[in-house]
């Protein structure tokens, strides 16, 4: 009776150590491997290994595929423990006969597919061993084998299979073995959720992480404003392509709104839920373009004091948009074209292959077929990006819009320096309305908010470059009617580029048509020569012949 009592002991210390151990266990592969380990450790058991139901991952190349009845899912080794007897192979590598099994084939197959364990009381001769090879195998081996399911809510996770290191098992030990296997697939489950957990997480502070940068950056002014035929055609655009997986390459000049657009994109797309990661190819150093996309692990370079994940892993599951694509170094776009054909990738100091389901969206205000034609640009990533081109017009070209952007712009500008928000009369609409903006939309956003910022008791001094001092002081209609006519001479606004033309021409003359360097016609009217040079070019200032 003390024996028995011992031996029911020494089983309860070892159940209650292999729940400890798995308890201390967040990690699924650690938490396998510690069970082997116990279980390689004990009295019955000389080897332990775990088999995992999981997709077939190496069907191309495996032994097992001419047998295999689905090529869906197979058992893949997840962890092994121990050593065999003296009559047995004594690595573990020379004890596996394979890395895969199919579903259904040989008797760790058929214990996945039924759910029914198996006891084999002596190994000699026995051909449908999947984890022995038996020209290594001494024909006076007296051990066993045992194969066990694992159950987790009805299902089969996988299989725990063991040799017994002397003598055959005995067919009482399969209930403990059996409660062994369930308690390992109800924590191999918690692990697995505890680190799906842990990457939603990491994923979700990159996400935030890229979107502060942005915020930051660019400011609240994600809308699309306007009326013109030109933005009517690109939303129209945007409705065809956005439900699609299709890649898009934005044109259009610097300033233009392409950003917009492909915020619009994804917006509109069913990758709606998922991060849209911005990527400025333009702002990243040649030497750090791989990290930025593809990440890197720690020591992989100098700097590298952590492991950081790339752009591309951050947009998993959304958008990525390549904002200036065309200022991509050559031989990265080698990289970038395999992750955007194979969706894998790398990590910079990593051999582990990455799986990634990222759309992409690309912006450039440079002539991509010309770089191609020019050996400047891949043509195969030019192909794989140009897939649906949109082009966004300049807004020279949408003029309708100016207006509508202009007080958009105003009262956003006010809402965020929290000040009253301001008129645009009708005068100062009129030259915004008249000037060549070759700045586009971003130049119309900082002259709005230069104007609002130096607007006093609701003046707002609206700040082009063809305005003959540099500014003009523009009053609103509630203070026009309040303007004495006989303290003020008011002038009319031909008037006001009448006198610009004049002070210009006789700038010119002064300096015999010499506009920039000491003494030049820029220097005689305080401004640059470039904003000279626009000015003489808008107002159509020849030089006499």
């Amino acid at each position: 009776m003390k024996d028995v009592n011992s031996e029911y002991r020494e089983q309860f210390e070892s159940l209650r150590d292999l729940l400890a151990a798995m308890m201390s266990e967040h990690s699924a592969g650690s938490l396998l491997k510690a069970t082997a380990d116990h279980l390689s450790r004990g009295s019955v058991a000389s080897a332990a290994t775990i088999w995992l139901i999981r997709p077939g991952d190496i069907c191309a190349s495996c032994q097992m595929a001419r047998v295999c009845p689905s090529k869906a899912l197979c058992l893949h080794r997840s962890a092994s423990a121990g050593s065999v007897s003296r009559d047995m192979p004594q690595d573990q590598e020379g004890l596996q006969m394979h890395m895969r099994i199919p579903l259904g084939v040989g008797l760790v197959g058929r214990v996945a597919d039924s759910g029914e364990a198996v006891v084999v009381e002596a190994m000699t001769g026995n051909p449908e061993l999947p984890l022995v090879d038996p020209e290594n195998l001494d024909t006076q081996s007296t051990g066993g084998f045992l194969a066990v399911p694992m159950f987790y809510r009805g299902n089969v996770l996988g299989v725990l299979a063991m040799f017994t290191a002397d003598g055959p098992p005995e067919r009482g030990q399969l209930l403990r073995y059996r409660v062994i296997a369930d308690i390992t697939a109800g924590g191999l489950a918690n692990a697995s959720a505890f680190e799906e957990i842990e990457r939603l997480r990491h994923k979700l502070e990159l996400e935030n992480e890229y979107l502060r940068q942005e915020i930051s950056a660019e400011g609240a002014f994600y809308e699309m404003v306007g009326r013109s035929p030109a933005l009517q055609g690109v939303q129209r655009q945007i409705q065809l392509v956005a439900p699609t997986d299709a890649s898009v390459l934005i044109l259009g000049e610097s300033g233009t709104g392409k950003e917009l657009v492909a915020r619009e994109i994804h917006k509109q797309s069913t990758r709606s839920s998922g991060p849209l990661i911005k990527v400025n190819c333009a702002a990243i150093p040649k030497e750090l373009y791989e990290s930025e996309f593809f990440g890197h692990v720690k020591g992989s370079f100098t700097g590298a004091v952590a492991d950081r994940a790339g752009r591309f892993e951050a947009a998993d599951g959304g958008t990525l948009f390549l904002d200036e694509v065309g200022e991509i170094p050559l031989d990265m776009q080698t990289k970038l074209l395999r992750v955007l054909q194979e969706g894998q990738y790398e990590r910079i100091g990593d051999e582990a292959t990455r799986e990634v389901n990222v759309r992409i969206v690309a912006a450039t205000n440079r002539d991509l077929k010309g770089d191609v034609d020019a050996r400047r640009f891949r043509e195969d990533l030019y192909y794989r990006l140009n897939v649906f081109p949109v082009e966004v017009a300049p807004l020279r070209e949408r003029r309708e819009d100016i207006a509508l952007l202009a007080e958009h712009f105003v009262k956003l500008i006010c809402k965020k320096m929290h000040r009253q928000v301001l008129e645009l009369p009708p005068a100062a609409v009129d030259r915004l309305n008249r000037h060549d903006w070759p700045g586009n939309i971003r130049e119309l956003q900082n002259v709005i908010e230069r104007a609002v910022i130096t607007a006093h008791e609701g003046v707002m001094r609206i700040d082009l470059p063809s305005d003959a001092g540099g500014s003009l002081d523009v009053l609103t209609a509630a203070q026009s009617r309040h303007t004495s006519g006989d303290d003020v001479r008011v002038i009319t606004d031909d008037e006001i580029r009448r006198l610009e033309r004049s002070n210009i021409l006789a700038a010119l003359r002064t300096t015999k048509w010499k506009i920039g360097g000491r003494g030049g016609a820029a220097d005689l009217l305080g401004i640059r020569p470039t904003t000279l040079a626009s000015r003489i070019k808008a107002m159509g200032i020849e030089r006499p012949s």
